[in-house]
């Protein structure tokens, strides 16, 4: 009997056993089929679209950069295709050992190793950097046979930019170079990054950075088939990268490469306008340098020698240089003075030579220039008349009738970095120093304010935007260096657009007046000598501007003087007279009085624009050691100069 209940209690604990085995595997079954619902049903979209990925890839398409083109249809930036022997940090096993063993198979210079490793430094571990850029055909042979030896290298063809000129036109030009971690941040914050998959490089300066959104284009992209093993199997999608548009400039390279042989080894900037309607004929700062040297990220050496220099070639003086204006300021406050009704321009005042304020003496013409007018003020640059003249506008009227000329003002030309400069006003001086007693303006102060010396300081662009409301008879407008741009894809050309010119409302009455003075100073007065013969009537003003301030009884000696210390050489005028079709403000820095060294640059580049005409290689040599005045020589035919292609 207890065999028997013991027999019916195994059956029941074997049943209880055998029902929670079987709600245990229906339980499994259930949550197979909920697991297989949730991917089937609820996820089927997700899960489909990841397999897809899976089994395909986006391949960016990098656009062809646009080129850019002077005003004559010259190339001033293109493109070439060469072979890049490529490193992936991340896909290498030990980089260096890696570079060491592709220097076996091809040319790999230090100066590589060093740009390599500064680019590791500035990129990810994932991005693709250049160990050897233009690659021969021989070198990629050599590696393909090889390639199985070396994970994460590999050969791509790339496209370079390039400056055929070279370092003609730089500043205004700029460069492009690898975008760093601040242009990628900044790029993803605008939205653009789709735009700039696969791209390596962006504009960094001039034109190249001021236009970049119209000259990189629009990336393509393919959507390609692959294996398992990330291998190209097939193309599914294709969709062409739009290429970037072609540029043409205002700029004439002619022009501007003339000009800087005329400079040669001296520094300095010039900027031509064409008062018209602002174009940029030429935008000069030198020295310069060769923007070809950035492009794949310059070596150490040329970055040091390019930096550490004394006469800082990376700096545009044209738009960051700023300087005392000199004499070129004194038709300025002569129109000032005629808008405000200061000073009847018939009012004749005695120069003996200097001016005395404050019991100081401010110096002017040795043995002075007698009886003067405002035309005859202009035309020998007589200081005692200004001096005086400043005395009565006052530093705020200075300031006011300034401004509206461009003064000490961001002109809004179309590229970056442009300073304001100082145009010198109470309210300005109270914020420009933290000391309470350095923040009071001293009558004292305002005296040589009216030849263009004491706190003024502004860049040769804003005295080309001021001397071009001269020549128009009183129309600011914009200056700008883009003319317009041709669609690659349409053909189509089309004007960039620019804002209409602001006139600023002077009396016909007192431009003319200041005209005249300015074209008796290239007739008969302080130009005459580097304008003589010339078949055309100019209007200019020289000017000579202090580099350092001397003591008030130290009479001015440039021999016992440091060259850096000697006063800059200006020169701001236009033509042809009647009906001007060009602006010229010039400086060369520490090359003394304005009509030996910057006047007979601007002669050279009133001939070349009016007439036609290109120097004698005697005559560029003698302006460019400061020795000429008139041009030596028989000049050449522009159209007959070679526009050489840089070396």
């Amino acid at each position: 009997m207890n065999e028997l209940r013991s027999a019916e209690a195994e059956a029941g604990r074997f049943r209880l056993r055998l029902w929670a085995v079987a709600l245990m595997v229906l339980l499994a079954f259930a949550l197979i089929a909920w697991r297989l619902y949730v991917l089937q049903v609820q996820r089927h979209d997700d899960l489909a679209e990841q397999a897809e990925s899976n089994r395909t890839a986006v391949v960016p398409i990098v656009p062809m950069r646009g080129q850019i083109l002077d005003r004559n249809g010259v190339v001033l930036a293109t493109n070439y295709s060469a072979y890049t022997l490529e490193i992936t940090p991340s896909r290498a096993l030990d980089v260096d050992a890696t570079i060491e063993q592709l220097a076996q198979i091809v040319d790999i210079q230090p100066r590589d190793k060093r740009r390599f490793k500064r680019l590791m430094d500035e990129s990810r571990r994932f991005d693709s950097l250049p160990v050897r850029t233009r690659l021969s055909d021989e070198e990629v042979a050599r590696f393909a046979a090889q390639r199985w030896r070396f994970p994460g290298v590999e050969v791509k063809a790339r496209l370079f930019r390039t400056y055929p000129l070279g370092a003609v036109g730089s500043h205004a030009i700029g460069y492009i170079g690898r975008i760093n971690q601040k242009e990628k941040e900044r790029i993803e914050d605008a939205d653009e990054a789709a735009n700039y998959r696969g791209t390596d490089y962006i504009g960094k300066l001039g034109v190249e950075q001021s236009y970049e959104a119209r000259l990189h284009g629009q990336t393509g992209f393919e959507l390609l088939e692959t294996s398992a093993g990330g291998y190209a199997v097939r193309r599914l999608e294709h969709h062409s990268a739009t290429p970037g548009d072609t540029l043409m400039l205002s700029l004439d390279i002619k022009l501007q490469k003339l000009v800087e042989e005329l400079y040669g080894e001296r520094r300095g900037a010039l900027v031509a306008l064409d008062p018209r309607n602002g174009e940029v004929l030429a935008l000069v700062s030198m020295p310069t340098f060769d923007p070809n040297l950035f492009v794949e990220g310059i070596d150490q050496e040329n970055w040091q020698a390019l930096n550490e220099s004394i006469n800082k070639p990376l700096l545009n003086r044209a738009l960051r240089g700023t300087y005392p204006p000199g004499s070129t300021y004194k038709p300025f406050m002569a129109l000032g003075a005629l808008q405000l009704r200061k000073r009847d321009p018939k009012l004749v005042v005695n120069d003996p030579g200097y001016y005395n304020f404050g019991g100081r003496t401010f110096r002017s013409h040795e043995g002075g220039l007698g009886g003067v007018d405002m035309t005859r003020a202009i035309q020998y640059s007589s200081n005692t008349y200004f001096y005086s003249l400043a005395v009565e506008m006052g530093v705020n009227a200075i300031h006011d009738v300034m401004a509206p000329l461009g003064f000490g003002q961001i002109t809004g030309i179309d590229l970056g970095g442009e300073v304001r400069g100082i145009l010198p006003s109470t309210e300005w001086k109270k914020h420009a120093y933290k000391r309470p007693d350095m923040q009071r303006w001293f009558p004292g102060e305002t005296v040589s304010l009216g030849i263009g010396q004491g706190y003024n300081n502004f860049t040769m662009l804003q005295l080309a935007v001021a001397e071009s409301v001269l020549a128009n008879g009183g129309t600011r407008y914009r200056p700008h260096v883009a003319k317009a741009v041709r669609d690659q894809v349409s053909g189509q050309v089309s004007a960039v657009a620019q804002p209409p010119g602001e006139h600023l409302g002077y009396r016909p009455a007192d431009i003319a007046i200041v005209r005249n003075a300015l074209a008796a100073v290239n007739e008969a007065g302080t130009g005459r000598r580097v304008f003589a013969g010339a078949p055309y009537a100019s209007a200019g003003k020289t000017g000579t501007a202090q580099a350092v301030s001397l003591g008030q009884n130290v009479k001015y000696n440039a021999k016992l003087l440091e060259e850096h210390q000697r006063d800059h050489s200006l020169f701001a005028a236009f033509a042809p007279l009647e009906e001007p079709s060009i602006v010229v403000a010039a400086i060369v820095e520490n090359a003394g009085f304005g009509a030996a060294a910057a006047a007979p640059i601007v002669r050279r580049v009133f001939d070349y624009w009016l007439l036609g005409q290109y120097p004698s290689e005697e005559d560029i040599a003698a302006v460019a050691r400061g020795q000429a005045s008139v041009p030596i020589g028989t000049p050449r035919r522009a159209d007959d100069v070679p526009l050489a292609p840089a070396r």
